[in-house]
């Protein structure tokens, strides 16, 4: 089978807040294949809010484990964390 065949690996990223600390969110755990089904399980069975998004991950991706992200995805990292705020809230009603 040539790599053109081949079904897309399943790529992950989790960010971690701390909005007394840090200055922005940091990049946590990131990987691909086993390693982001990991991710994504181990989210799951925190109750992390999970959501999907490919030219975000493509991005965050790029960001060295424990930075924090770049000022340029300051904007749509906080749309993010403005909706997983919602859900969380939703979820304690």
């Amino acid at each position: 089978m040539s790599d053109s065949n081949k079904a897309p690996r399943q790529k992950a990223v989790a960010l971690q807040y701390e909005d007394r600390t840090a200055s922005a969110p940091r990049v946590v755990a990131k990987g691909v294949g086993e390693v982001a089904q990991k991710i994504v399980a181990t989210a799951a069975a925190n109750g992390v809010p999970i959501t999907a998004d490919e030219d975000l991950l493509e991005l965050l991706s790029g960001c060295p484990m424990g930075a924090e992200i770049p000022e340029d995805l300051y904007s749509v990292v906080a749309e993010l964390l403005t909706w997983l705020y919602g859900i969380n809230g939703n979820l304690r009603s």
